[in-house]
């Protein structure tokens, strides 16, 4: 390694963690908010600067060096340290203005977000929301969100969370796919005519076997990697999929495919750090967020587009 190590970007070593973490530049794009092109030339200068190689690439992603696994283990460390220090210092602001970042869904930032979202500015105009729709579990810790919707309570003792309700989904179909059904009573029955996955193939039948539905590969001919995508193709005939209640039961494009059935009831936790919620301005939007999500689920009406 040369002169320059000791005075190295942080920035770059960002981008070289987010890599080293999700094996590919687009996914570390992704997660760090940058474009793919300015994040490889952040990892490239890295490893200028340090004199070595830290990838080797492997099929469609990346993999690390020996050196880059060594210097893995220590920027960790580092990395805890630099999120613990912007969680302190965020949570010494009392002003009720600023930015906030909300991560949760597509689904909800679609059907759920937009009127609290507009209450909470109302309330407090000084707020500048940003809303991270993804269907992937962001890392509070390290401030890829201020505030996070889940329906899993956290397993962190450093997150604080709060249940504000539980959620109804439901298999829903448009319907004329339902009428070459001949009155399905299961999940099983709905496999005939196909469902519409979302996400990794494997993970949509591993989940839906919790269900009890038990699904190869062949029903499922329709697959995205977008919940809103994925609704839509249910909404033009694509297949059957799977909703939230409020959402499906408003769409005039749908039925339930189930109409007798008891839906899948799964719990809704809003969740922030603890550091974090000493701070004024993620606290009263936490609250309100809280408030206002409570009372959505209890009343079981949520808007749709």
């Amino acid at each position: 390694m040369d002169r320059h190590a000791a005075q190295l970007d942080w920035n770059r070593l960002r981008a070289f963690l987010a890599t080293a973490e999700t094996g590919s530049l687009s996914a570390a794009a992704r997660q760090l908010g940058l474009t793919q092109p300015t994040l490889g030339r952040q990892v490239t200068a890295l490893e200028q600067a340090l004199g070595a190689v830290l990838f080797e690439r492997a099929g469609r992603g990346l993999v690390l060096t020996p050196t880059g696994r060594d210097l893995l283990e220590h920027l960790r460390p580092m990395a805890e340290s630099a999120a613990r220090f912007a969680l302190v210092a965020a949570g010494r602001s009392q002003a009720i203005e600023g930015p906030i970042r909300i991560t949760t869904t597509e689904a909800y930032a679609a059907h759920v977000l937009p009127p609290v979202i507009a209450r909470l500015r109302a309330a407090h105009p000084g707020i500048q929301v940003e809303i991270m729709a993804t269907n992937r579990t962001a890392d509070l810790l390290r401030r890829e969100a201020d505030i996070a919707i889940r329906n899993a309570a956290p397993g962190d003792a450093e997150l604080v969370a709060r249940k504000v309700g539980d959620d109804r989904g439901r298999p829903y179909a448009a319907p004329a796919v339902l009428a070459r059904l001949d009155r399905p009573k299961t999940l099983q029955d709905l496999a005939v005519a196909g469902f519409v996955g979302f996400g990794d193939v494997e993970a949509f039948i591993e989940g839906v076997r919790r269900f009890g539905l038990h699904l190869s590969r062949a029903q499922l001919p329709v697959l995205a990697d977008s919940y809103l995508v994925h609704w839509e193709l249910v909404r033009q005939g694509a297949g059957v999929g799977f909703m939230a209640e409020a959402v499906g039961d408003a769409d005039p494009a749908v039925r339930r495919a189930l109409p007798d059935a008891a839906p899948i009831v799964f719990p809704v936790w809003l969740v922030t750090h603890r550091e974090l919620h000493t701070s004024r301005r993620i606290r009263v939007a936490f609250d309100l967020l809280a408030d206002a999500l409570a009372a959505v689920f209890a009343a079981g009406r949520v808007s749709s587009r």
